[in-house]
């Protein structure tokens, strides 16, 4: 007969209360708020604010209690309830045993916060190229990152504002998700000492919660039984065991027997936590027999049906206490086997449009998930990964581990119904997994030909913009320069929309809570836009850099060397916040002749899309409007720095750790853009006036650009403070000793009369940029009159300091002859002398 227990527990009256709950804690079950309490206050980052009530949803009911009004969904005051609750039932009854230590605690970690299992499995060898991942092992914890698009409604009702960074078309199918599959890892529901993790079960539920008032249909299924009954039967040994037991302590049980123990305890769990939320759960206990049943399916959809359309939420487990199998832990066989396959199983069944596998990893890695190397797998392909992935040992608490999800996860997206395995760690996972973010490790049958279009799309861009660039090199002088004047036009006839679109974007990243230095790099001030356009004509009437001679040689008699500049050939420039850099690169772009690919920070996203649409509209079809191309996901990125062979250079203007990044994962050459950190030194024999204007503009005149002063150096003969002799410098050389040891090689001022002075600071110091008697802020290559800079460099290649048309810009070698042949040097004169350039 199938072992389906349904139940629908109504909220427990204020005068009835369980027996087994001392009346000490009435109020603390009841859920009332102390007084002088703010009600819905929450802990552990709770996700519950984040999501407008759908249109025609119901409102989360409030309750009266001794102390007046209280938010029964708030978590702070279930995970206490329940922890207290999980303490009654641990007890066993009566005189001193009341006073003993429960096995069952109060978690008062934040989920985010909560430590990896100590006891992660070591990874099996294999080759460096294989991908391996943990079964239990390190989880990393998530770091969510603030919001800023529009609002996406799914078919549940659930909205938010979605980043368009981590939103990709591989999610697009969630927003028509409706019925959903939740599988919580018994890794999840217990900390490391094997004891219930109250703030995840109580994150959990609330999550859950916020779905069903959505009206989104969700089935838990959830493991954990096993654990908990295991506690409670060493409790009870414990207590009951005499001194001499207690010295050599035999804690092995049956795990049916702990399943037995433990179902009831689990469950008392999650009915004390949903009834705080307002929220109806109910028990379904399965075996594998049950399915051998042909009609059993049928009762099985009848029932949960019925359950989902009383919003009341499913929690299924394998009921293990009656499992036929031997041994339940170690026999993968039947129809299920554990409760992941159980969790695939069902999802089929019950025709769900997701399942949700919950773990302590956040997904699939491309190698062990403790190793800071390792690169999270967003899309499972099983073509790719299926044969080079590895597991370590199964879960520490549970019977299955990793690659029993893996293999349930394939098994539920071979029948349609899409897979993400993720952390259950964090607060807000399933709330961002139907938001569309890139959350955890997605399995979907059609996610092959999603692997093949994106890696296609990524090269079809990169050559689409070579393609174009050779159509640019083809054009007079005259017209690559009518382009430019075309595009500084456009953007002024467009101001009004490009700095609506970056008040939006500020807004939203005020909202989120970025910096405020970010906020003012990201920001379009009035007049910004002229002023980019004026630089933009500036760079139109510069001279051809494009075929410019450089050098003439004559080798020998009519056989004429000479080198001139060329196109790099296809640039990705990946920067952050400031949309003007977008206008400035595209413009040195075009006017060096070489195709272009635009990466810019999802904050500035609205104003990166705009002003890209105004200036590859005013690109002609001769050349292509695919000569700029702009990049809107991270996936992107991985894939255009494996083109080695389209991509010609890569320019990361942002912090060290990206160049970093970038440098450490592509073969294609980068040009680096370090920190800003400027120094201003003040010698003895400055001007002391001049001091006071050029440290004020360097430092005021605009605090959030790379080359504002960042450290002021002042001779120790003008300090007339007692105490601050250590502080300062005393001489030159350590001035300069100073800087080179500790700046960044971006630019370094010195303020002084002494000629001497200035000259060994200017000859010595080691930066890019070193300037005698004025503001660092001059550092610019619109001021430098190279029209714009595509970011400054501090690395010791061709392009330093700021880098202009020159910067993007290589040579080649042409050899004019009439026939001339090496022939081991016979007969040939060489003269080698310098030609005039023509």
């Amino acid at each position: 007969m199938a072992q389906l227990m349904g139940r629908r527990p109504a909220r427990p009256q204020r005068n009835h209360l369980p027996s087994y709950i001392p009346s000490a804690r009435v109020d603390d079950i009841l859920g009332n708020d102390p007084p002088n309490s703010t009600p819905g206050a929450t802990r552990g980052g709770s996700s519950g604010g984040d999501l407008p009530p759908p249109p025609g949803g119901r409102a989360p009911r409030t309750v009266t209690g001794r102390h007046g009004p209280c938010a029964p969904q708030t978590i702070q005051g279930a995970r206490r309830r329940a922890a207290d609750l999980a303490t009654c039932v641990a007890r066993e009854g009566g005189g001193r045993g009341d006073a003993a230590r429960p096995f069952l605690y109060k978690d008062e970690r934040p989920p985010a916060a909560l430590s990896p299992p100590a006891t992660a499995a070591p990874l099996c060898c294999c080759s460096a190229s294989a991908l391996r991942t943990s079964a239990g092992g390190t989880g990393r914890q998530h770091h969510g990152e603030p919001l800023a698009s529009e609002e996406r409604m799914g078919r549940g009702g659930i909205g938010g504002a979605v980043a368009m960074e981590t939103a990709d078309s591989t999610r697009a199918f969630v927003k028509d998700v409706k019925r959903i599959i939740i599988k919580v890892g018994t890794a999840v529901v217990t900390g490391q000492n094997g004891r219930l993790a109250m703030g995840r079960l109580g994150s959990l539920c609330e999550q859950v919660k916020q779905l069903n008032f959505q009206g989104y249909e969700v089935i838990l299924v959830t493991s954990g039984a096993v654990g908990v009954g295991r506690q409670r039967l060493q409790y009870r040994k414990l207590i009951h065991s005499s001194f001499a037991d207690l010295q050599n302590p035999q804690m092995d049980f049956d795990g049916k027997a702990c399943a037995a123990v433990g179902q009831s305890g689990l469950m008392a769990i999650y009915d004390t936590l949903f009834s705080q939320l307002d929220v109806t759960s109910s028990q379904l206990l399965v075996t594998d027999r049950d399915f051998k049943d042909p009609s059993f399916g049928d009762q099985l959809r009848e029932t949960v049906f019925a359950l989902l359309d009383l919003k009341v939420i499913p929690l299924f487990n394998e009921n293990d206490a009656i499992s036929t199998r031997r041994q339940p832990y170690e026999d993968p066989s039947g129809i299920f086997w554990d409760n992941d396959s159980l969790a695939a199983l069902l999802a089929a069944e019950l025709n769900a449009d997701l399942l949700i596998m919950l773990s302590d990893v956040e997904g699939l890695y491309s190698g062990p998930p403790s190793d800071p190397q390792s690169k999270i797998i967003h899309t499972y392909v099983n073509e790719k990964h299926g044969k080079l992935i590895s597991f370590g040992e199964k879960s520490r608490v549970g019977r299955g581990g990793m690659q029993a999800k893996v293999v349930a996860a394939a098994n539920a997206a071979s029948k349609g119904v899409p897979v993400v395995i993720a952390s259950g760690f964090a607060t807000d996972t399933i709330i961002k997994i139907l938001k569309g973010e890139k959350i955890g490790t997605l399995f979907h049958n059609e996610a092959n030909s999603w692997e093949c279009s994106k890696e296609a799309t990524a090269r079809e861009m990169a050559v689409a913009a070579r393609d174009c660039s050779r159509c640019l090199q083809k054009l007079s002088s005259e017209e690559r320069k009518k382009i430019l004047l075309d595009i500084a036009d456009a953007l002024e006839a467009n101001e009004d929309a490009i700095r609506s679109e970056n008040e939006a974007d500020v807004e939203a990243a005020q909202d989120a809570g970025y910096e405020k230095s970010l906020v003012a790099r990201m920001t379009l001030k009035p007049g910004k836009i002229t002023n980019l356009a004026r630089s933009i004509r500036a760079i139109a009437d510069m001279e051809d850099p494009i075929s410019h001679t450089l050098k003439r040689t004559e080798v020998a008699k009519d056989l004429v060397f000479e080198k001139a500049y060329c196109p790099l050939g296809v640039l990705l420039i990946i920067f952050e916040s400031r949309p003007d850099a977008l206008v400035q690169i595209a413009s040195l772009a075009i006017r060096s002749g070489n195709g272009l690919l635009l990466k810019g920070g999802k904050e500035a996203m609205r104003s990166n899309a705009i002003l890209h649409k105004v200036i590859t509209g005013a690109i002609p079809d001769s050349v292509g409007k695919k000569l700029i191309g702009l990049v809107t996901t991270k996936d992107e990125i991985a894939d255009l720095l494996a083109l080695d062979d389209v991509i010609d250079l890569v320019i990361p203007r942002g912090s060290k750790n990206l160049v970093s990044q970038i440098k450490a994962t592509t073969k294609i050459p980068v040009l680096g853009h370090a920190d800003g950190i400027c120094h201003v030194y003040i010698d003895k024999s400055a001007d002391m006036d001049m001091a006071k204007r050029i440290v004020l503009d360097a430092k005021v005149d605009y605090p959030a650009a790379c080359n504002a002063m960042e450290t002021l150096l002042v001779h120790k003969d003008l300090n007339k403070s007692e105490g601050l002799d250590d502080l300062l410098v005393e001489l030159e050389k350590e001035a300069i000793d100073h800087i080179n040891r500790y700046g960044s090689a971006h630019t370094d001022c010195i303020i002084t009369t002494d000629e001497k002075a200035a000259e060994a600071f200017l000859q010595q110091v080691e930066s890019a940029a070193v300037f005698h008697n004025a503001s660092t802020r001059f550092c610019d290559g619109t001021r430098f009159g190279l029209g714009a800079e595509v970011g400054i460099s501090t690395g010791r290649i061709h392009a330093r300091g700021p880098v202009g048309v020159d910067g993007l810009l290589t040579t080649r070698c042409i050899l004019r002859g009439s026939g001339q042949v090496v022939n081991g040097d016979k007969g040939v004169v060489y003269t080698h002398r310098d030609l005039p350039l023509q």
